[in-house]
C-alpha cells in the first residue's frame, strides 16, 4: 500500500466519520425536540434516555443513512481533491484512474464490512432495547393490537389452523379449526370450535363447544364433541401478535429461522419479511456502487465548484433511496420477487456507475 493509497483511505474513513458525527449530532437534537414532551409526560428517567434510548438509536439512525454518508463522503473530499487539482497531479505521475479507484474501493469495503456486522450482530440488540424503551415512555404501540380476520396458518408440515376472528387483546379467536393431513394429502382429524382462548395458567390453548372428526380409515370415521378441551397447536399469542418491526430486532441467524417459519406459516405479508432478510446482504453492498458513483461525478473540476457537485450526490442518493422504497412496496403488493426488490436498485445503480466511470475522462 503506498503513501497515496494511505492518504485517500485517510480521506475518505475520515470524511465518512465525520458526516456520521455531523448527521447524528443534528438528528438527536430534532428526535429530542420532537419527544421531550413524551419524556416528561411519562417521566422517563434521565439515564434510561440517555443509555437505553439514544445510546440505541445513533447505531439505528447511522446504519438507516450509512449510504447517503458513504457518496456525501466521496463526493465532499474528491471533489475538494480536483478542485486543488490533486487528481490532475495524482494521473500526472502515471497513476491511472484505474489504480485511483483501489482505495477507494478498499474504503468502501471496510464500510460495507462494518455495516453488515453492525446490521446482523449489534443493531438487533440495540434495536430491542430501544423499541422497549419506546413501548414504555414515548406511547408507541408496537403490538398489533386490532382484530385480525381470517387468520390461516401452517403451523407445521401438514397442520394447518384457521381462525374466522382473532383478538390480541382478549387472547381469544373465533370460529377455529385445526386439520391435520397425512403426507399423501388426506385429511386425517380435524377440530372445530366455536371459540378458543389461551389459558394463561396452563400455557395452552382452550377449545369451547369442539366437534374433532377422525377418520379411521377411508370408509369409516370417528366423531367426539364435547363443551371443553385443551391443546396445543404450536403457535402462542406472542406468535399471533407479533411486533410489526420485529425484524429490526433479530440478527442474521434468528431472521432467516422466522422467515422460513413465517413461510411454512403461510403468514401474508411474508414478502416484508423477506425483504428485511436480503436487505442484509444488499444494503451493505451499496457502499461500493454509490462509491464508484461519487469518484465519477467528483473527479474533475466542474463550473459551479464543489457545491454543484455535493448537491448532485445528494440527488442521486436520495433517488437511490426513494427507489428502494418503491421497490419494496412492489414486492409486498406482489407484483415483484423480494429477492429481484432488494437487488433491483443494486442493478440499475450498477449500471448506472459502470457507465459514469466509462465515460468520465481519464
Amino acid at each position: 500500500m503506498k503513501k497515496l493509497d494511505i492518504y485517500i483511505i485517510k480521506k475518505f474513513l475520515g470524511t465518512f466519520i465525520f458526516a456520521i458525527v455531523l448527521i447524528l449530532g443534528i438528528a438527536v437534537v430534532f428526535d429530542l425536540s420532537e419527544k421531550l414532551d413524551n419524556f416528561i409526560d411519562h417521566q422517563a428517567p434521565f439515564r434510561a434516555v440517555v443509555f437505553q434510548y439514544y445510546l440505541n438509536f445513533i447505531p439505528y439512525f447511522g446504519i438507516l443513512f450509512s449510504s447517503l454518508f458513504v457518496f456525501i463522503a466521496v463526493i465532499y473530499f474528491t471533489s475538494r481533491m480536483a478542485y486543488n487539482s490533486e487528481i490532475i497531479a495524482i494521473i500526472s505521475n502515471g497513476i491511472s484512474f484505474y489504480r485511483l479507484l483501489l482505495p477507494y474501493m478498499f474504503s468502501a469495503f471496510v464500510i460495507a464490512l462494518g455495516s453488515f456486522l453492525v446490521s446482523n450482530y449489534i443493531l438487533p440488540h440495540a434495536n430491542a432495547k430501544r423499541l422497549a424503551f419506546e413501548e414504555i415512555y414515548v406511547g408507541h404501540t408496537q403490538q398489533r393490537s386490532a382484530t385480525n380476520y381470517n387468520i390461516h396458518r401452517q403451523v407445521r408440515p401438514n397442520l394447518y389452523i384457521y381462525m374466522k376472528i382473532y383478538s390480541p387483546i382478549s387472547k381469544a379467536g373465533q370460529k377455529f379449526s385445526m386439520e391435520k393431513f397425512d403426507n399423501k394429502g388426506r385429511l386425517e382429524s380435524k377440530l372445530m370450535g366455536d371459540y378458543v382462548r389461551w389459558d394463561t395458567a396452563k400455557h395452552k390453548w382452550r377449545v369451547g363447544n369442539y366437534y374433532i372428526r377422525t377418520m379411521t380409515d377411508s370408509l369409516h370415521e370417528k366423531i367426539e364433541t364435547g363443551v371443553s378441551l385443551d391443546t396445543t397447536f404450536y403457535l402462542t399469542p406472542k406468535d399471533l401478535a407479533a411486533r410489526k418491526n420485529i425484524t429490526e430486532t433479530l440478527n442474521l441467524g434468528e431472521l432467516e429461522k422466522f422467515v422460513r417459519d413465517q413461510r411454512l406459516q403461510g403468514a401474508e405479508n411474508i414478502e416484508e419479511f423477506e425483504i428485511a432478510l436480503y436487505n442484509r446482504f444488499s444494503n451493505p453492498f451499496s457502499a461500493f456502487i454509490l462509491t464508484i458513483i461519487g469518484l465519477s461525478l467528483s473527479s474533475r473540476k466542474m463550473k459551479g465548484g464543489i457545491g454543484m457537485q455535493i448537491g448532485a450526490g445528494i440527488a442521486l442518493s436520495f433517488a437511490y433511496i426513494l427507489f428502494m422504497q418503491f421497490s419494496a412496496q412492489f414486492s409486498i403488493g406482489g407484483n415483484m420477487a423480494p429477492l429481484l426488490a432488494s437487488w433491483l436498485p443494486n442493478i440499475i445503480f450498477t449500471v448506472i456507475a459502470v457507465i459514469l466511470f466509462f465515460i468520465t475522462p481519464k
